[in-house]
């Protein structure tokens, strides 16, 4: 006996049984005695010549019969038997019809009976817009490529860096320097050539947001930034689009769908509803500066890019309302319930934002942070081996100094501020941090608040540092 897995639109013969047993020996036995169990699908499966018609194809496990022996390919009794009309659920247009090789390459999700070829079709029809092809964009798009979304948009400005390599899994070595989006492009259509990418190597920004997602049926957001984060929600509230949101940092994870409107016409909360208001600038520091374990962003790119094919198929029950959390430490993860606010300014009792606004401003930071002096690690080194009269400061936490240090005195970034009598006006001040962000912060602010002069940012900070020592001076 082999499985046979029947079509949606044959299953009202079979007793609406996705799957049968038949006996046979040959797809032709095999055919014959499903007609004769099943009388009503032979006008399906078979020509007034006795022949499977020419727009039904069936497949042993993943191969199609035409690639083996036809109607006379064997039949091992272990194979699964997979019955896919070329055509389903009425008149398709010509972008809609899947090629042969198309069901070859489909045919694990076609064969799912939840899924199936109506899945697969609204796969192909499908717009998503990708915010992002950075650690979680890499395996996002990954993954919804290869599933087969017929029209995916990538958003980004940034480039390939050799720092990406250990987490974006989208890039490889001969990429470094390429524009993130034309390498991602060109990586998802040698994955699947049955698509259509667009790219925008620019920036997500409140110019050009409504006009991009109001092009897309499902917005997927890949940031790194509280002020992009409001941004593409915001967006996508008064697009009336779907959002589906992830976020990581270091060792934990987020996960859930934004702004979703279920079948029965209810709408989900949105990010204003879990988050009302930003944290203040510099609390949460991005990846960049916080660091990221490697394969995180793989586990919670992957859950995201499920949450996408949920809630474009239609197939199981989306993550809105709900806040899945991943912590790869302990390997635990919680979900927690998310409610609508009637305080939300978009969309709750009393809205009083209707367009989008300055977010940069609104989390309180610079859309374009001024550059500071800069030395770097060679300069830095010079500097100390020649005797230059400078004043070493880390910015970093305590744990963070505690591990590693260059022997600077330890002020962090959030008591800077309140320790200026610690910091001289009268020779150099070298600043740093783990890579320079926050060091580079730090000097801004006492340039703008103190009117400092004299003040150096280490380019590339201790990790820069510690990669000389070790390439230059052997130091382990």
């Amino acid at each position: 006996m082999a499985k046979v897995i029947i079509p949606t639109p044959l299953r009202k013969f079979t007793g609406n049984a996705s799957e049968v047993q038949v006996e046979g020996g040959t797809i032709k036995e095999i055919v014959e005695n499903l007609v004769l169990q099943y009388p009503g699908v032979k006008n399906y499966l078979s020509t007034s010549e006795g022949k499977i018609p020419s727009f039904i194809n069936i497949f042993i496990d993943e191969d199609d019969i035409r690639s083996l022996n036809g109607e006379n390919s064997v039949v091992d009794r272990k194979a699964v038997i997979s019955i896919v009309p070329a055509i389903a659920g009425g008149s398709l247009d010509d972008e809609l019809r899947f090629s042969k090789e198309e069901l070859a390459r489909y045919n694990r999700h076609i064969i799912i009976p939840e899924f199936g070829m109506e899945g697969q079709i609204c796969l192909k029809k499908a717009k998503v817009l990708v915010i992002g092809s950075g650690g979680l964009g890499s395996p996002l798009l990954l993954y919804l490529a290869a599933a087969g979304v017929g029209n995916i948009g990538i958003i980004d400005f940034d480039t390939v860096d050799d720092s990406n390599l250990h987490r974006q899994v989208l890039f490889g070595v001969s990429e470094v320097g390429k524009p993130k989006v034309e390498a991602a492009k060109e990586r998802l259509e040698a994955i699947n050539p049955y698509i259509n990418i667009e790219v925008f190597n620019e920036q997500f920004c409140s110019k050009n947001a409504l006009e991009l997602v109001s092009r897309y049926d499902v917005v997927a957001d890949g940031t790194d930034n509280f002020p992009t984060r409001y941004l593409v929600n915001d967006a996508c509230v008064l697009a009336g689009k779907t959002n589906v949101y992830a976020s990581i940092f270091q060792f934990e994870g987020q996960v859930t769908v934004f702004n979703y409107r279920d079948k029965n016409g209810v709408l989900g909360p949105n990010y204003r509803d879990l988050y009302d208001s930003p944290p203040p600038p510099g609390l949460v520091p991005n990846c960049a500066e916080g660091g990221v374990l490697g394969v995180l962003p793989g586990i919670i790119g992957s859950l995201q890019a499920l949450e996408v094919i949920k809630v474009i198929t239609g197939v199981g029950e989306p993550l809105s309302g709900k806040l899945f959390t991943f912590d790869a430490l302990s390997f635990t993860s919680r979900l927690f319930k998310i409610t609508r606010k009637d305080t939300n300014p978009l969309n709750g009792k009393t809205p009083t934002q209707f367009k989008l606004i300055d977010y940069e401003q609104f989390c309180g930071v610079s859309a374009v942070e001024r550059k500071v002096k800069e030395i770097d690690v060679e300069q830095f080194i010079e500097w100390r081996a020649s005797g230059e009269d400078f004043q070493l400061i880390d910015v970093r936490e305590i744990e963070e100094f505690e591990d590693v240090n260059m022997g600077g005195e330890l002020i962090p970034l959030q008591t800077i501020l309140d320790n200026t009598n610690r910091i001289s006006r009268e020779k150099k001040v070298v600043i740093h941090c783990k890579m320079g962000g926050r060091s580079a912060k730090a000097i801004r602010e006492l340039e703008d608040k103190f009117s400092y002069t004299n003040l150096y940012n280490l380019k590339g900070g201790i990790i820069e540092f510690l990669q000389y020592e070790e390439d230059h001076l052997g130091v382990d």
